[in-house]
């Protein structure tokens, strides 16, 4: 049985470092949902035209995390997570002052930008400084901040539109951002690794186009001006550039990912899982506020704080996620784990507007601890059997498949919307939610035939 050992008090401040840029990231990838009608109000426009605001600052996360892991090796850990906590406070700083959604939907790309690097030089640090034997507990830290971004965003939005204002809801990442660079300068120590390979520009343009044309893909299924064929099309492009992509990695001395990289199936079933469990979970953020708000008209204040049971999920199953590798093993806890995760999301269909406060607030509280157990044993099992010299890529390819999951998962729960609206054709919305959730729980135990490769 392999060891996991405590983290050591000389490594805890680089864990709170790193855990302040994972939150500043997650943060800003949900706060917003509660806040787009008081946005749209604002800039007069309308509240179903302004996704690029959404859709900009993903694709920008996702477009730079494959650059991220170069960067730090030529330029420096403590020089390149500095400029990417200052260019993400900045572009908050100047999302709050737009005057117009061009304007708005610009700063939320630079800003996307600073946090694709934040992200992967997060755990980078973490891979490159913190002993193996202690890499659970680190990775497990971050991991809760990185967690409590996303789940605490829809409670802090609501509450910052009904007590200030929107534009507070990016202001918010100033002090944090201050913090993090003051604790950067003195925390981080700077890394440069001796040789770095040239950029692969052409390998790069591969992987951005098939990102774009996996999420595109899905998008235009919901899109009546276009036919399914379309979605079909756009999806085998992007999967056709994606295997060229293999291909060239094969061929080109200086690819991003390089080919060698995807011949260890423990990286590859632990990529693969994760993405597919993701789907479901990573949707919930989005679904269960708009649920609360739509159908059982809850203020967003209130429908913000409703998910705080979440959040106290995440960060109780911090306690037990160590031991519970220990004892189960990594094979074990996934099977019995995402099992237990696509039960907890489909069984989101009992709610209705008789469901008990306490009841509803338990199913949240699960869902957390859950969602967070999932997380933890999937990052550090993806990333515990790398060699050295793929740590660098391993990481931001493991982190530009997250985002690229958020994104998918996110736009597979509108479509499904969207589709069931249509197909129940002017019934009780809260049948349309109940089928999403559980179409969502099923595509999530469907994984566990993915982690049934693993060999522990």
């Amino acid at each position: 049985m392999e060891q996991h050992d405590k983290l050591q008090p000389q490594f805890r401040l680089l864990v709170l470092l790193t855990s302040i840029g994972f939150f500043m990231q997650g943060l800003d990838t949900t706060i917003i949902f509660t806040a787009l009608p008081n946005i749209a109000e604002s800039l007069h426009e309308n509240p179903l035209k302004i996704q690029g605001i959404i859709i900009g600052y993903i694709l920008a996360v996702a477009a730079g995390i494959p650059v991220s892991g170069w960067i730090a090796d030529k330029f420096g850990l403590r020089n390149t997570y500095f400029t990417a906590i200052f260019i993400f406070t900045i572009a908050s700083l100047a999302c709050g002052l737009a005057q117009n959604l061009n304007q708005l939907i610009f700063f939320r790309v630079l800003q996307g930008i600073g946090g694709a690097i934040l992200m992967p030089i997060a755990r980078l640090a973490l891979l490159k400084i913190i002993p193996r034997p202690q890499f659970v507990s680190a990775i497990s830290t971050m991991n809760i901040s990185g967690l409590l971004g996303p789940l605490a965003g829809p409670a802090l939005g609501g509450i910052l539109v009904k007590s200030l204002s929107w534009h507070w809801i990016f202001w918010v990442n100033i002090p944090i951002g201050i913090i993090g660079m003051i604790f950067t300068l003195k925390v981080m120590p700077n890394l440069v690794e001796n040789k770095v390979k040239k950029f692969d520009f052409i390998g790069y343009f591969f992987l951005l186009t098939s990102m774009i044309g996996f999420v595109l893909s899905i998008e235009l299924i919901e899109n009546k001006q276009f036919s399914i064929l379309w979605s079909l099309g756009v999806f085998l492009i992007a999967t056709a550039v994606a295997v060229g992509y293999m291909y060239h990695s094969k061929s080109h001395q200086h690819a991003i990912f390089q080919f060698d990289l995807f011949k260890n199936k423990q990286f590859n079933v632990g990529v693969l899982g994760m993405f597919f469990a993701r789907l479901g979970s990573n949707a919930m953020p989005f679904l269960l506020p708009l649920v609360l708000q739509v159908v059982f008209n809850i203020e967003p204040m209130f429908a913000g704080l409703m998910m705080t049971p979440l959040v106290f999920g995440s960060l109780f199953s911090k306690s037990i996620t160590r031991p519970l590798i220990q004892f189960f093993g990594y094979k074990r806890l996934l099977l019995l784990n995402t099992n237990l995760l696509a039960l907890c999301i489909a069984s989101f269909t009992c709610i209705t507007v008789a469901t008990p406060g306490w009841m509803g607030a338990l199913l949240f509280f699960v869902f957390g601890v859950l969602n967070s157990l999932q997380f933890v044993a999937m990052n550090t099992l993806t990333l515990r059997s790398l060699d050295s010299k793929f740590i660098s890529s391993g990481n931001s390819f493991l982190s530009m498949s997250m985002m690229l999951s958020t994104s998918v998962g996110v736009a597979l729960a509108g479509v499904l919307l969207n589709q069931f609206t249509v197909f129940y054709n002017g019934e009780p919305m809260l049948k349309i939610f109940h089928s999403t959730f559980l179409v969502l729980g099923i595509s999530t135990a469907m994984t566990t035939l993915i982690f049934s490769k693993l060999k522990m």
